[in-house]
């Protein structure tokens, strides 16, 4: 492959500059995605433009899993387009209205759900943010603040669960860089010895919590929630949401005798589907007994999203049609609507996955990689694997593809100088995920901007502080400790040291919005 050296940066650094200074996403990725494929084409900008368009925009699509994931998010925002007309959303926020007379419940609420949805990123985004959205708003809690936990909630706990949609790619990665070393380990085993020291992924989690409970935010995020409980705007003025107004204001069935139990049936669907469907496709063409995690992870994602998201749809429609008292004709009018929101979100996820491709082809990970190599201190390993796999992420806006190209490295830079080799593969793995929290071409990011129909730079601009204090606490309170060899069984103190600082984070630089 040929290298660029510095122009590789060129592409997603002006995307993300771009992005941050016009607040136009779709604008900005195109023209990073141009001038990448302008590079590749020997500066030639007529060409570059062409390949932008025949070549990065379209090569992803004739990728099922690509489009699967498309059809995925449109099908499944249709549903939600008949679960609102159909009135069952406004039951749900009433419910909840009632019962979560705090705002603080409310966020407790939504972090549960991001908790309990651990199967798959997409899922747990695209669920949690559309269900929640109407309550939130309903609680004057910003949609910035929505957004925040949808996505801390989602790739964090995905990425860790014991059976998720995540294990096949982590496992693979794990015995590929085993294998290549000789090195003789259970994948697995060695998978579920990692989870305590994906510190950013935990102290994610934790951080979200610790904001629930004591109702105090710093920085841009306390100015959002300050202008949504003081001024009654979930969005700021001239915010632009990645949901369209066929989502958010559409019309409700006044006679609707929906309740509030009957919204979350099409998603239990979409759930029990997904589960069911992970084991079917990853033992289809297996005759004898196979272990639920070898299931999960040898399964088709994006197939069986799409068998969930579908199933849902259509138990959404009979729900409509017998207790929400709307015809056929009007039930599709709400799919068509709630499809249509994800316009935009479409064309920010192709131009992403487009840029994506483009810093592939430039070897941007390979010369950010390059750089960072030397004599690097054994103790030292796994503080700046996660650096570089949060830097990688954030200038690529993909963690699969960042710990795609990093874990071969961070493996046998382990084996080689002797460092922690659990510390430094949860360093990969989660220092992707701090990576996509921070960068605003992360199509997770993308996604909770989208579910919770956020204003998209808002949302990253709102979450960026607390992205990099929760990183920060992860290195003092965890990778650095732990990167001296410490035993196993002191991972548990360090976390809860680090969770201690957090929460004293919170409480000493946070405020608390008065409440009208």
């Amino acid at each position: 492959m040929e290298t660029y050296g510095w122009l590789s940066l060129i592409p997603p650094v002006l995307a993300i500059i771009l992005a941050w200074w016009s607040r136009e996403v779709l604008v900005s990725l195109f023209i990073g995605v141009f001038v990448g494929a302008t590079i590749i084409s020997d500066f030639n900008p007529l060409v570059g433009f062409m390949r932008t368009l025949d070549k990065y925009m379209i090569e992803n699509l004739t990728d099922s899993w690509y489009i699967s994931i498309l059809l995925f998010l449109i099908i499944l925002s249709g549903m939600v387009g008949i679960i609102t007309r159909s009135g069952a959303t406004n039951a749900v926020a009433e419910f909840v209205a009632k019962k979560a007379k705090t705002t603080r419940r409310a966020q407790l609420a939504t972090w549960l759900m991001g908790i309990l949805i651990f199967f798959d990123d997409y899922a747990n985004s695209l669920i949690v943010g559309t269900t929640m959205r109407s309550i939130t708003d309903k609680m004057k809690i910003s949609r910035e603040k929505l957004a925040y936990i949808v996505d801390c909630t989602a790739a964090p706990v995905t990425s860790m669960a014991i059976i998720s949609t995540w294990v096949g790619h982590e496992l693979g990665l794990i015995r590929a860089a085993f294998d290549s070393l000789g090195i003789e380990a259970n994948a697995y085993s060695t998978f579920m010895q990692t989870i305590p020291y994906r510190f950013y992924s935990i102290f994610a989690l934790a951080m979200v919590l610790f904001i629930a409970l004591t109702g105090k935010d710093f920085g841009p995020m306390y100015d959002a929630e300050r202008r949504a409980r003081k001024e009654g705007k979930v969005l700021a003025d001239g915010a632009t949401p990645l949901a369209s107004d066929e989502l958010t204001n559409m019309e409700v069935n006044p006679e609707s005798k929906m309740k509030w139990y009957d919204a979350f049936i099409p998603m239990v669907a979409v759930v029990v589907v997904t589960i069911i469907g992970l084991w079917y496709n990853g033992t289809s063409g297996w005759t004898e007994a196979m272990p639920l995690h070898e299931a999960f992870g040898n399964a088709d994602a994006s197939v069986v999203l799409l068998w969930s998201s579908f199933s849902g749809t259509l138990v959404a429609i009979i729900l409509a049609l017998f207790k929400g008292g709307l015809s056929l004709e009007e039930s599709m009018e709400g799919w068509i609507n709630g499809a249509k929101a994800l316009a935009g979100a479409c064309g920010i996820l192709i131009l992403a996955w487009a840029l994506g491709l483009v810093t592939k082809e430039l070897g941007t990970a390979n010369f950010l990689v390059d750089l960072s190599k030397g004599t690097i201190p054994a103790f030292m390993v796994p503080t700046m694997i996660f650096v570089i796999s949060g830097i990688i992420a954030f200038a690529t806006g993909t963690s699969w593809g960042t710990s795609s190209i990093i874990m071969p490295l961070a493996v046998a830079m382990a084996y080689q100088l002797g460092s922690p080799m659990m510390a430094t593969i949860g360093a990969v793995l989660t220092g992707a995920v701090l990576g996509d929290h921070c960068s605003p071409i992360s199509d997770t990011t993308i996604m909770s901007s989208t579910a919770s129909a956020a204003d998209h730079i808002d949302h990253v601009k709102t979450q960026l502080p607390y992205a990099i204090v929760v990183g920060i606490v992860a290195i003092l309170f965890g990778f650095l400790p732990a990167g001296f060899n410490v035993p196993s069984w002191t991972v548990f103190p360090l976390l809860l040291l680090g969770m201690i600082a957090l929460y004293l984070i919170v409480n000493y630089f946070g405020k608390a919005v008065e409440e009208n």
